[in-house]
């Protein structure tokens, strides 16, 4: 039989199709024959065609992974004998290969401590004199460790030692190099504290073998690199004292023009990891200088996001101060790709430096990104267009103030959308969407240009991608309008549906652009306008899901449906069986895992297990995190008509919360913490004991998996996804969340480590000898998702249970209010006080509470409402306002001083959030005690502050006190009628006023005009007739 397998063999190797194809079916019977394994073993070690003997091994290989388990003992031990035999004579490189393939199959089922002689083989080719033994041994060596690496564990010290020696005897061997650090990097996972101390001095050996490796093979060096990913994922502690030496290896790679550039980009993702991971060893060891000396002066693409990782996390004022005479270097040089290369670096900025561009430089680098849209050279303006999007993504509100140097800019570019390249205006979109989507009403003025543009595009562009950005732009023209956009909204959903129903190809990226703006459009045109298309959207998309197989158009459908449920949840309710079916298949799906095949592409019986390794694509991820997102929305918002579905919803998402790729976990912590406020809000809607149970039940699995997420998981972005979610269920579930003995400790402690920066995203392990006051803005803003917990946890439970980790916590929050800390973290201080304060009010013993806390918080709120920005000395007022509130009586000898303080506030403020704030600080201390204030004084100066005009959640405040100041001091109030009643009309005509304030006034005017009839008429006729008939429709009964 081995002469016609080898036939066979042989065929698969022409390049005639039939042949192979005849040659395959023939193996297919050849396999059937249980002596099938004799006789690939004979061919492997008799062919004299070292193709053929490669085909039988690769055969062989297969054959074993099937069906290792119906080999008989003694098969299992003649096989384990030829194999070795057939590799030690073996001469040729692709042969022996794939025997050592085979041989890593076989470690899987009979671990190397049940195979003595593959022990001794590999010990003696190892430790052989020649080196072609060795450079054979250690492939062998890296196959069996890699497909195996944990029942080598006994073995490693003293692989380890036989490594370090082939690193520094090898040099001139490329390939035994390349092996040896394959195997390093398969063990580096498994090592234990003591292989670590034995791996850590082979780091400078590995970069000098390392460099050796490139002159040999750069493609090969490129993969040995990754050994520094795997040293930083798993133990970044071995990386550490060499960090220097790393960097400089990797800048000197990076820089060499003569290297390809995937080797070049390699060496660049190893820094911007180490930056990543160990920011704070790069600045301490002065790294930071020699990083960007090497990537300027032009930042090529990844160059670029070298920078962006720095800016997210460095302290800006670190990075600001080495990096700003480089990029204006490049601003003002002569070739337009250095630059491009000057806007790039500003641009990447943008996101993890926000604060700091905001406060300190915003209107230079605008006016930077401004005269570039101006340049002779479209790459240079097409950057800047570029900047000017990524800044009005990320500096907001401050950016919007610009809208009128920066709209008729954008409006300019609109102008001659047909003359220019696809490519540039793209660019030009780019900006335009990310600045108009924050401008509010500040759009009005610009709508009808903009929508005659965008509606222009869609009827008339011949090329769909400029159909495409303009269906994209109308989505961020109605996030800014609103229901300013209703005249518009019938051609636009007109040609929305248009597209909808198309069904060709090129449509797809089209559609799902549609389907993201009619989303956009269900959330912001108002139930009124779009109620009655609910129904139809839904239809809609599940058609596109039924008849187009693309994830994400699905996605979109997602977001569609997820939009829907918040104007129309009923519309959900018939399909959500469909809609949750698909939705699960999108979470379940493996579709998109990107399995890296070795190099046997053209034998039958390879399954999906046969993989190298395996990457997935973003549009299955995408669909996996929009999945997530919108379960959690539809699961709350249809309340209890999704009770079938929550169980396998929750299954599901559950299992994603450790899924590789950050975002989907991030999104499945967001959901999971959804479903919990949705079960609440089923049982406090349906108050039976089933319904407590299952929550209960969700409760229990839910927090601790959020706590645990807190402390172990690596990426900020979910730990702050995490303490979102702890947040959103402790707000709505109140005490039934904390109910769990342990559980109120648990979060707090959680909340604790945060603040303290003992987490595993905080890279938690540096010395706190040299605790610094500057961080990386994400890090503050890690921080902050933290603080937020407080006040909730103390709004939920009585004051006395959570005082003992409050006394914890407040040292940490009080510690950001020192004039050294940044503006961002002294108006989070203070408003976070302010907001416990605020807490203490509603709760069982917050008043003794609040007293007993006055002295350590007093000193803090009194420096904050001196301070010399306007967002801190707001919160102070406010944390003022709600410590008189909350601590009442007890600090009455503390009143006078709070007055006087707000007294010369009040003479010199110019900033308007800060006046609201002070009015209703005031009201506060009225409220709270009302007999020690001096009214003569203090109700004119107020009222002659109304009406609100930027923070008007505290007209609940304000006319809540006046109402009750009526009753206490009629005649006092009456003789501010005049006033009192003008500023209301601006209460009675604006939008979205709570329910409770609109009472307090309506009580109020209504007293006004039965009691002191002649003196409210004579205040209201002195209005404008519009003002008039808003009094009049609030005092007349209903």
């Amino acid at each position: 039989m081995s002469e016609e397998l080898e036939q066979c063999l042989l065929q698969l190797t022409q390049p005639d199709n039939a042949v192979i194809q005849q040659a395959t079916l023939q193996l297919k019977q050849a396999f059937k024959d249980p002596a099938i394994l004799q006789s690939l073993c004979a061919v492997m070690t008799t062919s004299q065609n070292p193709k053929v003997r490669q085909s039988a091994a690769v055969m062989l290989r297969m054959r074993v992974k099937k069906h290792w388990k119906k080999f008989t003992p003694e098969h299992r031990e003649s096989l384990k004998t030829v194999v070795l035999q057939a590799f030690t004579q073996e001469s040729e490189h692709m042969v022996r290969h794939a025997i050592s393939q085979l041989c890593a199959v076989m470690v899987k089922h009979e671990t190397p401590d049940r195979w003595p002689a593959l022990l001794v083989l590999l010990n003696q080719s190892i430790k052989s004199n020649n080196p072609h033994d060795r450079q054979v041994g250690l492939l062998m060596l890296s196959k069996v460790v890699e497909s195996n690496p944990e029942p080598f564990k006994p073995h490693y010290r003293e692989l380890l030692r036989l490594l370090g020696d082939v690193l520094q005897q090898d040099l001139e061997n490329p390939m035994a190099l390349y092996y040896a650090i394959l195997t390093l990097t398969a063990i580096t996972v498994y090592t234990g504290t003591e292989e670590m101390n034995i791996m850590r001095p082979l780091i400078p050996k590995l970069i000098v073998a390392l460099k050796h490796l490139i002159k040999a093979d750069q493609d090969e060096a490129s993969e040995a690199m990754e050994i520094f990913d795997e040293l930083m994922e798993s133990e970044v502690s071995i990386v550490v004292p060499h960090i220097a030496e790393i960097v400089h290896f990797c800048l000197e790679v990076s820089s060499d023009t003569t290297l390809t550039n995937s080797l070049r980009v390699k060496a660049l993702s190893c820094v911007a990891s180490l930056i990543r991971l160990k920011s704070k060893t790069v600045l301490k060891q002065k790294l930071l200088s020699p990083i960007l000396q090497a990537i300027f002066p032009s930042p090529k693409h990844y160059a670029a996001q070298v920078i962006d990782t720095m800016a997210l996390h460095m302290p800006p004022e670190k990075l600001f101060q080495q990096l700003m005479p480089l990029a204006q270097a490049c601003l003002s040089s002569g070739n337009p790709y250095e630059r491009k290369g000057g806007l790039m670096c500003l641009a990447v900025l943008a996101e993890g430096c926000a604060d700091h561009i905001r406060t300190k430089l915003l209107s230079s680098m605008l006016q930077t990104v401004c005269q570039s849209l101006s340049d002779s050279n479209q790459v240079v303006r097409s950057a800047g267009l570029f900047a000017l999007g990524q800044f009005s993504e990320h500096l907001q509100p401050e950016v919007s103030k610009y809208c009128g140097e920066l709209m008729p800019l954008l409006l300019g570019y609109m102008s001659c959308l047909n003359q220019a390249k696809v490519g540039h205006v793209t660019k030009a979109f780019y900006a335009l969407e990310n600045f108009m989507e924050n401008l509010g009403e500040e759009i009005a003025p610009y709508l009808p240009t903009l929508m005659e543009t965008m509606l222009s595009a869609l009827n008339n562009a011949e090329d769909l991608k400029i159909k495409e950005l303009a269906v994209s732009a109308i989505g961020a023209i109605a996030n800014a309008a609103k229901e300013l956009l209703v005249p518009y909204f019938p051609p636009v959903i007109e040609s929305l549906k248009g597209f909808l129903t198309a069904t060709s190809e090129e449509m797809r990226s089209l559609q799902t652009q549609a389907l993201d703006t009619l989303s956009v459009l269900a959330r912001t045109i108002g139930k009124e306008v779009f109620g009655s298309l609910a129904a139809e959207c839904v239809q809609l998309g599940l058609n596109l899901s039924d008849a187009i197989d693309d994830p994400d158009l699905r996605r979109c459908t997602y977001s569609l449906y997820s939009a829907v449920s918040t104007v129309s949840p009923d519309c959900l309710t018939p399909h959500l069986t469909a809609i949750t079916t698909v939705m699960l298949m999108g979470l379940k799906s493996t579709e998109g895992v990107m399995t890296h095949l070795e190099e046997d592409k053209n034998f039958p019986e390879i399954d999906i297990h046969d993989v190298a390794g395996f990457s997935v694509e973003n549009a299955f991820i995408d669909e996996k995190e929009d999945a997530c997102d919108a379960l959690g929305e539809i699961a709350f918002n249809t309340g209890a008509a999704f009770q079938p579905f929550l169980e396998s919803c929750f299954q599901q998402v559950y299992e994603m919360r450790e899924f590789p790729h950050e975002d989907v976990r991030r999104a499945a912590f967001g959901a999971m913490g959804q479903f919990c406020r949705a079960q609440h809000k089923v049982w406090q809607e349906n108050p039976t004991e089933v319904n407590h149970q299952a929550l209960h039940k969700l409760l229990d699995v839910v927090l601790p998996s959020l706590v645990e997420t807190v402390r172990s998981e690596r990426e900020r972005q979910v730990v702050m996804s995490a303490l979102e979610a702890i947040n959103g269920v402790v707000k709505a579930c109140q005490g039934e969340a904390l109910r769990q003995p342990g559980r109120l400790q648990d979060i707090s402690h959680a909340i604790r480590d945060v603040l303290k920066k003992k987490t595993v995203c905080q890279d938690g392990e540096d010395d706190e000898a040299e605790e610094d006051d500057q961080q990386a803005e994400y890090d503050a803003m890690l921080q902050e998702f933290a603080g937020d917990g407080i006040p909730i946890l103390a709004a939920a439970v009585p004051a006395e249970a959570f005082l003992p980790y409050l006394n914890d916590l407040l040292p940490l929050i009080m510690s950001k209010a020192k004039q050294t800390c940044t503006v961002a973290d002294r108006s989070f201080s203070v408003g976070t006080l302010g907001e416990v304060l605020q807490s203490l009010v509603g709760v069982a013993g917050g008043q003794g509470v609040a007293g007993r806390l006055a002295h350590r918080l007093l000193p803090v709120l009194v420096a904050a409402v001196r301070d010399s920005d306007a967002e801190v000395r707001n919160n102070g007022v406010f944390g003022l306002g709600t410590l008189a509130e909350a601590a009442g009586p007890i600090i009455v000898a503390d009143f006078p001083m709070m007055l006087s303080l707000f007294s010369n506030l009040l003479s010199r403020e110019s900033d308007r959030r800060v006046i609201d704030n002070l009015c209703a600080a005031l009201c506060r201390m009225i409220i709270s005690n009302v007999e020690v204030i001096p009214l003569e004084q203090v109700i004119p100066a107020l009222v002659a502050r109304l009406p609100l005009e930027v923070d008007m959640e505290e007209n609940q405040t304000v006319y809540n006190c006046l109402s009750m100041l009526y009753t206490h001091s009629p005649g006092l109030i009456v003789s501010q009628m005049k006033s009192i009643v003008a500023a209301s009309t601006h209460v009675l005509g604006a939008k979205d006023v709570e329910p409770e304030t609109l009472n307090h006034l309506g009580l109020l005017l209504r007293n006004f005009a039965q009691q002191h009839s002649a003196e409210f008429q004579g205040a209201v006729t002195s209005l404008p007739a519009e003002q008039q008939a808003l009094l009049l429709a609030a005092v007349t009964p209903s």
